[in-house]
């Protein structure tokens, strides 16, 4: 269980209370883990993953986005919310990336998803579809690049998702300074800004900020 913003009780609590995920998912985390070490905290938790499938049926988009797909634990989470529509997938790992392939041939999804590799600044321009939910978890520095790239295609009333906008409680922490808490602080400041949206961030996990466009 993965979360490090609430408390350890509640946070249990929340975790006995969500729909546990199928054999398939927890198959991928254990793998995961076995296979990425240390780096395995980069999937997201359960919690997260039933909490983006029930928001994607909910906003039940033709146009998907993920920017940062790892292992496809979050992807395939998406992928499991589409009636109809296609996910387009970016991330800069071969390596990690052929797991989550096998794990969408599995599921019986990957005729909904397309993965394009390389840096999502030089490969999302190529995109041109009107983009109705989208879900940014990679590499920090790159949010605000990520977030204006979706912006420019984001339907108005579409649902940009952001992961880790909490980062372990460190952003309401004066005495954390370091580049990544930094960073977050001002991605979350500019979103927080931004007069073209209205947003929430959810003390999920390691903060699940929700975007909608106006």
């Amino acid at each position: 269980m993965k979360n490090f913003v609430l408390d350890q009780p509640i946070a249990q609590y929340i975790h006995e209370h969500t729909t546990r995920p199928d054999p398939l998912l927890e198959q991928l985390a254990i793998e995961t883990r076995a296979a990425t070490g240390d780096q395995a905290s980069m999937q997201i938790s359960a919690s997260q993953g039933r909490l983006l499938t029930m928001l994607t049926q909910l906003v039940d988009p033709s146009v998907a986005v993920e920017v940062g797909t790892f292992t496809g634990y979050s992807s395939l989470c998406l992928a499991r919310g589409l009636s109809g529509g296609h996910l387009y997938c970016y991330d800069v790992s071969e390596e990690w990336t052929a797991i989550a392939k096998r794990y969408w041939e599995d599921a019986g999804v990957s005729d909904r998803i397309t993965l394009t590799l390389g840096p999502a600044t030089e490969t999302l321009p190529s995109l041109q579809r009107s983009v109705d939910l989208a879900f940014i978890d990679a590499d920090k520095p790159g949010y605000p690049a990520y977030y204006e790239l979706l912006m420019e295609r984001l339907r108005p009333g579409g649902l940009i998702m952001v992961d880790n906008t909490l980062w372990t409680g460190y952003v309401a922490d004066p005495s954390r300074n370091d580049e990544t808490t930094v960073t977050i602080r001002e991605f979350n400041d500019m979103v927080m800004q931004d007069p073209r949206v209205s947003t929430t961030i959810l003390p999920i996990s390691d903060g699940l900020t929700l975007i909608r466009k106006n």
